[in-house]
């Protein structure tokens, strides 16, 4: 894997505080950073969530989009989109469980990956779908899904997150986010429908966003590592 991008990954992964507010107000506004949407977010049922990629990485065309699935989310599944072929990565479970059809799991969806079959240009948008079960012990939780976008020669890691007490605007690349209710909460609300929404997005909980540095390596190694896959696939 290349050192530069992973440098260039670190590098702006280290951004926080004063110079994170300084960055972002280079950046642009929040409506220009990756988002999560949904009309549903009770715990102990199914949503479907959009990841919204509105551009590039500085002027370059996006060629993959890594999604980092946070625990205790298990299994997803993610829409076929056209344009893109898409990976689920997986990891072992420390120990099995029994998901809510009865079956034994021993594994989980670590990232989902999709890989564009043609570079997205800097200046048009995309919308990925992941259909998913919140579970019951998410209520209450704020759930982040890093994101790494991988472009043409850099990479911009979405994976910042709020520290306590911080304002989430501040940070120069927060990573999108849902916040799950308890079943109880929404008792005496309309049902919600499951096709995504113009709901948002982007960071709020204590994690240092320091502490996603190994986070945006590996998912950056994904997305090569996918990438790589599909060049394979042609080549033969």
């Amino acid at each position: 894997m290349p050192r530069n991008r992973i440098g260039r990954a670190l590098a702006r992964t280290a951004v926080v505080g004063a110079a994170a507010t300084a960055a972002v107000a280079l950046a642009g506004p929040a409506s220009a950073h990756v988002t999560i949407s949904t009309a549903n977010t009770v715990a102990g049922t199914y949503t479907l969530l959009t990841v919204s990629v509105p551009h590039g990485c500085d002027g370059e065309p996006t060629t993959a989009i890594a999604v980092q699935i946070p625990e205790p989310i298990n299994a997803v599944t993610p829409t076929v989109n056209p344009g893109w072929e898409v990976q689920k990565v997986m990891t072992d479970l420390p120990a099995p469980v029994v998901d809510a059809h009865g079956n034994e799991v021993t594994e989980r969806v670590d990232q989902v990956v999709y890989t564009a079959k043609t570079p997205l240009p800097d200046d048009l948008r995309d919308a990925f779908e992941l259909s998913l079960r919140l579970p019951e012990e998410a209520a209450g939780q704020t759930l982040h899904f890093p994101v790494v976008q991988t472009c043409t020669t850099t990479d911009h890691p979405w994976i910042e997150i709020a520290a306590e007490g911080q304002n989430p605007d501040e940070l120069a690349s927060p990573a999108p986010f849902i916040e799950v209710l308890a079943a109880a909460d929404t008792e005496d609300a309309e049902p919600a429908d499951l096709e995504p929404a113009a709901a948002e997005s982007t960071g709020d909980t204590g994690t240092d966003p320091v502490t996603y540095v190994a986070l945006a390596v590996g998912m950056i190694g994904a997305g090569l590592g996918a990438a790589g896959l599909l060049r394979g696939r042609r080549a033969a």
